[in-house]
């Protein structure tokens, strides 16, 4: 597992308590992370949304540097899947 899947969920355990559904995090040439009721992994499993970004982005999200309803509507998030969920996991982030 690299080192920036490891500071991505270290933060997004500061940030999420108790989600409700299912999303994947694909860190684009790093690792995958899971987000769930049983709370936030490195992992790869089958989830109700997935959201895909480049390292940069993602590290800019997780900062509160780029709001994530931004990077989809700029091309830098790409999500496939439950969009309810994805913006239930977008309002956690921002």
């Amino acid at each position: 597992m690299s080192s920036i899947v490891d500071a991505a969920v270290a933060a997004l355990r500061e940030k999420i308590d108790g989600f409700d559904g299912s999303a994947k995090f694909v860190i684009e040439g790093e690792g995958t992370i899971m987000v769930d009721g049983a709370g936030v992994r490195a992992g790869d499993e089958e989830a109700d949304v997935t959201m895909t970004a480049d390292a940069d982005t993602f590290q800019d999200i997780l900062s509160g540097e780029l709001n994530p309803t931004a990077a989809f509507m700029g091309g830098k998030l790409k999500v496939d899947g439950d969009m309810g969920t994805a913006m239930k996991l977008g309002g956690a982030l921002s």
